[in-house]
């Protein structure tokens, strides 16, 4: 959550290396992921596109394999390249069932697809490696850039992607379910000032957007939850963030150690956020801030020390901003702009061969947990949510000065600001077409697949992630998705 990374969000917990990189770098106090959840804001982040240009609706369509990334042009102008850990970019990953949910999320039915939120404590005071396969990753780009980087005579870009602070698969819950574990150990538990945890207030479900009241059921968390409870998950999720805290400072202190710090540009950020029982849901595909507005802190040379950045920027802009570094022309049709003239602190006189940056940034989400195309613009104090055609599901609108919590929709209270809006995000995406072929393509790659099953089809859908809600009456979903159909 990139809240966690400037004030007054960083209270929560102890982050010491975020807060080395804002000493001697620049952070972004309003950046946003184009899509959030991990496959689709990932294939933004490498192709330098919007969602609905790269047409990555969900976690199982991605960017081609053989797409040409940021990463490949540097290596064809010289860079050595290397990558570690999670890409997640590409089409054809994630489970069945996770297809399967974004595909069915325009039938008529209400069907929880994760397990309950839970917290769980793991080994002692001295337990370090709780996230074991993001610590191998980290071990390994350490020693790539103690043995390899620091004896190369070419430029090197090295990319760590590691899976925290992500919450872990539920095995109580069945091998189909969701990751809604928040897993920790006392040693990370420890970092976190429990008094500074905010406890999110919650609309009565009556009272909850539809859209909104759909996720929070699919996501398992309509039911009961004590004050206790949510100020543990909250807590659990703050300490996953100083562990992750510290992978970032095993690669900070590996470059210190090779003399490389003073000449290497160091990038943190990620994907999309945590919403850990805001809005009373865990996990992302939301526009609420806790889900889509992301870290992004930059140091290095020539990069302005202690600077905050309140422009409103966008993962799109990663893709021209490493090839600015690298001196690389940029192609026309990207949607990012390059952070290098905010990083520089030379925002007001220096403006790119493409013109001015825009003073909006757009997010999309298409995927599972949610009943409808989403679409969000950020500009200035206001975020304007709109939904599949603009018409049939109401729209939303917040102003963040007055309303940092997202907890009042003013979309009714501002019908000019809501038109100006509307406008804006038309002009950028036809969103109500987007829409419509989302709809038609989920209606598609279901049909396929259920041919394939054949007559094993009923079988399979009722072993999903949704089969504890499914099998109470599996031949009135049955019909449903054949009334969809």
């Amino acid at each position: 959550d990139g809240r966690l990374t400037f004030y007054p969000g960083n209270q929560t917990v102890d982050l010491p290396f975020i807060n080395f990189m804002k000493r001697y770098g620049t952070v972004f106090l309003n950046a946003y992921t184009n899509s959030p959840i991990c496959c689709p804001s990932r294939a933004a982040m490498w192709s330098g596109l919007f969602t609905h240009l790269t047409e990555s609706w969900n976690n199982f369509k991605g960017l081609d394999p053989d797409y040409v990334t940021w990463m490949d042009l540097m290596e064809k102008h010289g860079y050595r390249t290397q990558k570690y850990g999670k890409l997640d970019y590409t089409s054809g990953h994630h489970s069945v069932s996770n297809r399967v949910e974004a595909w069915t999320r325009d039938v008529d039915f209400l069907l929880r697809q994760e397990g309950r939120p839970m917290v769980n404590l793991t080994g002692d005071r001295t337990h370090v490696r709780v996230m074991e396969a993001d610590w191998r990753n980290t071990d390994k780009a350490v020693n790539w850039i103690k043995e390899e980087a620091i004896n190369l005579t070419q430029p090197f870009v090295l990319y760590l992607g590691l899976n925290l602070p992500h919450p872990y698969p539920s095995p109580y819950a069945g091998e189909n379910y969701g990751s809604s574990t928040f897993l920790t150990s006392p040693y990370w538990l420890r970092k976190v000032t429990y008094e500074a945890i905010k406890i999110p207030k919650w609309s009565s479900l009556s009272e909850m957007h539809p859209v909104d009241y759909y996720s929070s059921y699919t996501k398992n968390c309509t039911g009961e939850f004590t004050k206790q409870e949510v100020r543990s998950i909250r807590a659990f999720y703050y300490a996953m963030c100083a562990e992750t805290d510290a992978m970032l400072g095993e690669v900070i202190s590996a470059l210190r150690d090779t003399g490389l710090l003073k000449k290497t540009i160091v990038i943190f950020t990620a994907d999309h956020g945590e919403l850990a029982m805001e809005h009373r849901q865990f996990y992302k595909m939301s526009m609420y801030e806790g889900s889509s507005h992301v870290p992004l802190l930059v140091m290095g040379p020539g990069i302005k020390e202690q600077q905050q950045v309140p422009n409103v920027v966008s993962l799109v802009d990663i893709y021209p901003t490493m090839l600015d570094i690298a001196k690389i022309a940029v192609q026309q049709n990207l949607s990012g702009y390059s952070l290098m003239p905010l990083l520089r602190g030379k925002a007001e006189n220096e403006v790119s061969p493409r013109g001015p940056r825009p003073s909006w940034v757009l997010s999309e989400f298409h995927g599972c947990n949610v009943n409808s195309s989403t679409y969000m613009l950020r500009t200035g104090k206001w975020k304007y949510i709109a939904y599949s055609d603009g018409r049939s599901v109401v729209p939303q609108l917040f102003d963040l000065s007055d309303d940092p919590d997202e907890l009042t929709n003013v979309a009714v209270k501002f019908p000019v600001t809501v038109h100006s809006l509307d406008k804006i995000l038309r002009s950028i995406v036809n969103y109500p077409k987007v829409s419509s072929s989302v709809h038609e393509y989920n209606k598609r790659q279901f049909m396929s697949w259920k041919q394939s099953l054949g007559q094993n089809y009923s079988n399979v859908i009722a072993n999903l992630r949704w089969h504890q809600d499914w099998l109470k009456e599996p031949k009135k979903y049955e019909n449903a998705i054949d009334k969809w159909l």
